[in-house]
């Protein structure tokens, strides 16, 4: 898809709702797109949009080595409420070996370079391998959610894994997360109950008070233009333009 299709896609899902978007998208690409759930409130949404509507979806998540106890017990409310087996993706473990005896097994507390090496590893690189065959990829991201976001589209291009990205919740507040969620009896993980709003791997996520930003239990000794993991950024840059 040519930065012309993708315009033309915008302009037709301008202003329609994530249900819209999404039953659309898949009639577009068929079995040429898929999920990939970062398993936070948004990535919920999403979920139950597409287990409702019964969207011929896959959806996988990033099993870094390192998340939660409460991240694998909302994979398994997932399949309990949809019937939906989420699948898996883990990082290389010749590369995690690798990375934890040169640098050592909390590496990422000790430079920002660090820290992106073991995103790449553990986050980056599977992620290549779960995109791979694919045309398009469905994301949780919101443009509230922090200062590297706040430009995101709805449909856009992603230059570093060269597909279409689709972001259905980007026009929506958090107020309309969990609006949704409470309204639809979403399955959630439960660390938002306990003031963690964005819930990674547990040695790079805490809580945060009321007062703080959304995003600001993520790599919190870092400053907030350094905070992403990788995936969605080329060269420290979100990266959404379509080639000519």
């Amino acid at each position: 898809m040519d930065a012309a299709q993708i315009k033309t896609l915008q302009e037709e899902l301008k202003n329609k709702g994530p249900e819209a978007i999404l039953v659309r998208i898949s009639e577009i690409f068929g079995d040429g797109v898929l999920f990939a759930s970062a398993l936070g409130a948004e990535d919920q949404v999403i979920t139950d949009i597409i287990g409702w509507q019964g969207l011929k979806i896959p959806i996988i998540t990033l099993d870094t080595g390192r998340l939660f106890n409460e991240s694998y017990q909302l994979l398994e409310d997932i399949e309990k409420k949809y019937g939906i087996r989420v699948k898996l993706y883990f990082p290389d473990k010749d590369a995690v070996e690798s990375m934890t005896s040169e640098h050592g097994v909390n590496l990422f507390r000790e430079s920002v370079e660090n820290r992106k090496l073991c995103c790449r590893v553990r986050k980056i690189e599977p992620l290549r391998r779960a995109l791979a065959g694919y045309k398009a990829w469905i994301c949780g991201l919101r443009r509230e959610q922090s200062v590297t976001r706040n430009e995101i589209q709805t449909i856009e291009w992603d230059e570093a894994n060269q597909l279409v990205k689709i972001n259905p919740l980007a026009d929506w507040t958090e107020a309309q997360v969990w609006e949704y969620i409470k309204n639809h009896e979403v399955p959630y993980n439960k660390l938002h109950d306990e003031g963690f709003p964005s819930i990674g791997c547990a040695c790079c996520t805490r809580a945060v008070k009321r007062t703080e930003d959304v995003r600001a239990g993520r790599w919190w000794w870092e400053t907030p233009e350094q905070k992403e993991c990788g995936l969605h950024v080329v060269d420290g840059k979100l990266v959404r333009k379509a080639k000519a």
